[in-house]
């Protein structure tokens, strides 16, 4: 199972790709596709869509795995938050890859064991689960990847029970 997992924003998107073999979890790639404040709105959105379809036309995907959106008190933070979902919502179904939605405190929970961990204590859980040498950054492509590493740990209880484990 290849699952795509992308942290949303406008100014930056991060992305990780974590195959699950047998239960064990590598990590392919991992980055962000990063937007200029100077470019038009529509410039910035069709450079996170051109950035998400590439990785797609790379290296495909079984899923897509975003986190759902979190309304906090700045809207307009929302927004472009909200914005960047769609594009990558649009080029997931451009490929015919399935989105699969987590929030954040479910995102933590799968990584972490508790709903309300610390970002340091994703970050270390994820460079430990995925076997990488160095905690992966920018902190977007460590979010992506805890997104990625969600999805595939939801899979794999989903086949576990399926199986009678």
């Amino acid at each position: 199972m290849l699952i795509l997992g992308l942290d949303p924003g406008t100014a930056t998107t991060g992305y990780g790709l974590v195959q699950a073999d047998d239960y064990e979890l590598c990590s392919l790639c991992h980055g962000v596709v990063r937007t200029a404040a100077s470019d038009r709105p529509e410039q910035r959105l069709q450079q996170i869509y051109t950035g998400i379809s590439d990785i797609l036309d790379e290296y495909g995907a079984d899923a897509v795995a975003v986190e759902k959106l979190f309304f906090n008190r700045n809207v307009q933070s929302a927004m472009s938050v909200g914005q960047a979902r769609g594009v990558i919502l649009l080029a997931a179904a451009r490929h015919g890859v399935p989105v699969l939605e987590y929030t954040p405190s479910e995102i933590k929970m799968a990584v972490t064991g508790h709903g309300s961990a610390p970002k340091q204590q994703v970050q270390s859980m994820i460079q430990a689960v995925l076997s990488m040498q160095e905690t992966p950054t920018p902190d977007d492509a460590a979010d992506a990847l805890a997104v990625a590493v969600c999805a595939l740990r939801h899979w794999e209880w989903e086949r576990a029970v399926e199986d009678g484990q």
